[in-house]
C-alpha cells in the first residue's frame, strides 16, 4: 500500500537575468543532451536558434498534473523524475530523466497535458522548446521526430517495468534500483537524496527506506550519511538489484544513441 505523504507543491519556474542564462549556455551545451547530440548538423541548426537554456533547481516543476504543456525540456544535466498520485495524496514514481531525454513527451504525442507531474530530484540545466516551434519542426518529420519516438519507447518500457517493481519487489530491490538508475545520470558514483525523498518517490513508508539503507549499508554496499549516498561497490549492488535495472538498461541502450561512447539511460 502506497504511503501517504504530505507533499508540498512544487515551486514554478523561476526564470533568471539573460546574463545568467548565457552562463548556463556557457557550463551545459544543448549537445549534452543525447537526442539532440544525435541530431544530423542540418536539423540541428535549424533546431538551435530557438533553444532557451534554464536551470533546474531542486523540486521545480513547470506544470502540475493536467496542466497543459507549453514547451519540451532537452536535459543536459540533473535528473528529473515523473510521479502519479491519488487523491489522498499518495505519491508513486512512474519514471526518471536524465540527459538521455526530455520532458514531456505527451507535446509531441498529441496530449499536451498528463495526469501525472514532473520534479527535479538532482537539480541541473535544460534547453526548452516552445510548443508552437516542436510542432514545425515535427512537420519537417526529420531525425528528431524519429529520435522523440525512439525515447518515447525506452520511457514506456520504464514506466511498465517500474510498474512491475512497485508492485512485485521488496523496498531494498527498489532502492538498489533507484540508486543505480539516478547515478546512471550523474557524473560520480554519488547522490544528495534525503529518505523522505526517496520514500516519497518510491511510495513507501521511511522506515522501510531506513531499513533497506542499513542492509546496504552493512554489506559495506554503500555508505548513506545526512542524505548523502555514496556507492562503495557497485558490482555488488548491481548483483543485488531485480532483473527490472537491466530489462529497462537494456531497452535504452538499444534505443538511444550513446553520448561520447559512454550509454546513459
Amino acid at each position: 500500500m502506497l504511503e501517504q505523504h504530505s507533499f508540498q507543491p512544487y515551486p514554478r519556474a523561476r526564470f533568471e537575468s539573460r546574463d545568467r542564462r548565457h552562463a548556463v549556455s556557457a557550463l551545459h551545451a544543448p549537445r549534452q543532451n543525447h537526442l539532440l547530440a544525435a541530431l544530423p548538423r542540418g536539423d540541428y541548426e535549424r533546431l538551435l536558434p530557438h533553444l532557451e537554456p534554464v536551470p533546474l533547481p531542486l523540486d521545480w516543476t513547470d506544470y502540475g498534473a493536467g496542466e497543459r504543456q507549453k514547451y519540451l525540456y532537452f536535459l543536459v544535466a540533473g535528473i528529473v523524475s515523473k510521479v502519479c498520485g491519488t487523491v489522498n495524496g499518495a505519491l508513486s514514481l512512474c519514471a526518471v530523466t536524465g540527459s538521455e531525454g526530455v520532458i514531456d513527451v505527451s507535446l509531441f504525442l498529441g496530449g499536451e497535458s498528463t495526469p501525472c507531474r514532473t520534479a527535479v530530484v538532482s537539480a541541473g540545466y535544460a534547453y526548452r522548446l516552445e510548443t508552437d516551434q516542436l510542432k514545425n519542426e515535427l512537420e519537417h518529420n526529420g531525425s528528431l521526430v524519429h529520435l522523440l519516438l525512439r525515447y518515447t519507447q525506452a520511457l514506456i518500457t520504464q514506466t511498465a517495468q517500474t510498474a512491475v517493481c512497485n508492485r512485485r519487489h521488496s523496498v531494498e530491490q527498489q532502492l538498489c534500483c533507484w540508486i543505480l538508475s539516478c547515478l546512471d545520470r550523474l557524473p560520480s558514483n554519488e547522490l544528495t537524496m534525503t529518505q523522505e525523498r526517496i520514500a516519497v518517490m518510491l511510495g513507501v513508508r521511511r522506515e522501510g527506506v531506513t531499513e533497506a539503507a542499513g542492509k546496504l549499508q552493512r554489506a559495506g554496499l554503500i555508505h548513506y550519511s545526512r542524505g548523502h549516498i555514496a556507492v562503495l561497490d557497485r558490482p555488488r549492488l548491481e548483483a543485488r538489484v531485480c532483473e527490472c535495472y537491466a530489462v529497462v538498461k537494456r531497452e535504452y541502450d538499444r534505443l538511444l544513441p550513446a553520448n561520447r561512447g559512454q550509454v546513459l539511460y
